[in-house]
């Protein structure tokens, strides 16, 4: 079975800034943008690498760092819902929320819970 691509990353998806980093490198660090730190617009997630002194070595550190922080496997996992389901988690919420999938309880006076009956949902959505 030949594997299907759900959706794509592109480097406009991407915010790469490059800067001169400190540390170990003497006046090499001085003439080069060697830091590169990257940013993924809509998580917000961020990756930053300036260890090394090659620019392109620390751009996939950088990436690596990136693609596995929290926030940006949080918005991929969200994604990739959203593309499979062709609903947003908002949508499913709403429906998921529906009074007819909710279980509402009230404790009466003598400390029990019980079940509100269908009236008393009603009689509350109108106010009463």
């Amino acid at each position: 079975m030949a594997k299907k691509h759900l959706f794509s990353l592109t480097k406009k998806d991407f915010e790469i800034n490059t800067f001169r980093s400190g540390g170990k490198g003497g006046q090499h660090q001085n003439v080069t943008d060697s830091g590169v730190r990257i940013i993924h617009k809509d998580s917000g997630a961020v990756g930053e690498c300036r260890d090394g002194r090659s620019q392109h070595a620390n751009k996939k550190l950088a990436f690596r760092r990136l693609t596995s922080s929290p926030k940006f496997r949080l918005w991929l996992n969200k994604k990739v819902y959203e593309v499979v389901s062709n609903e947003t988690i908002e949508e499913k919420v709403e429906k998921m929320m529906d009074s007819k999938n909710l279980k509402i309880e009230r404790m009466d006076d003598n400390g029990k819970w019980i079940e509100y009956e269908d009236e008393s949902i009603e009689n509350m959505d109108s106010g009463n």
